[in-house]
């Protein structure tokens, strides 16, 4: 099973197909691969600008289409009108078991390296989103994955999303595909 994890949609079709594209790839190789959103899907929020191809509604039909194989979690620009236009549940923060590790999966505004999950131990994982751009910190032997953003970046910033399989987590660069960094679970 091989998961991919993005976060930071804000509206962007354009971004949300090329990340699909990746993950389309690999259904094709492997029916169980599974997609998980960190949060702040649908809206830009107040303070940024439009992204490129904003337009909630269809990234809405494209999640909905996907419902089959996708996980969202809420972030802190998602509301409870979000979830009207859905098909799925968008969630709160949850935590898996993955090859004798925990793996976190949150926004990543009120969880992250300066504010770590309950029971987090060493060896653990959290993926978090929020800060828009691609990071591994470690922390009392806990490794934190800033996936980056799938919609909007920081200017010169690539946008971004992580791959886990068996063995690792790549983060890769979403236009160029290329790996930002990766290390083994």
């Amino acid at each position: 099973m091989r998961m991919f994890i993005g976060s930071d949609v804000h509206g962007s079709e354009a971004n949300l197909i090329r990340f699909f594209t990746r993950v389309d790839a690999s259904l094709a190789d492997d029916k169980d691969t599974k997609v998980i959103l960190l949060g702040d899907i649908y809206n830009h929020g107040p303070r940024n600008p439009f992204p490129e191809g904003y337009a909630p509604m269809r990234v809405a039909k494209l999640l909905n289409d996907a419902m089959s194989f996708i996980t969202v979690i809420k972030g802190n620009c998602d509301s409870e009108v979000d979830q009207m236009i859905s098909n799925f549940p968008i969630i709160g923060d949850f935590s898996m078991e993955w090859q004798g590790h925990t793996l976190y999966f949150t926004h990543g505004h009120k969880c992250n390296p300066e504010l770590p999950p309950t029971g987090a131990k060493r060896g653990d994982v959290v993926f978090y989103g929020h800060f828009h751009k691609a990071a591994l910190t470690e922390k009392d032997g806990v490794r934190y994955v800033c996936v980056g953003a799938l919609g909007l970046s920081p200017e010169g910033v690539e946008r971004s999303y992580a791959v886990i399989d068996e063995t690792s987590v790549t983060v890769k660069a979403l236009e160029r595909d290329d790996t930002i960094l990766k290390f083994d679970i």
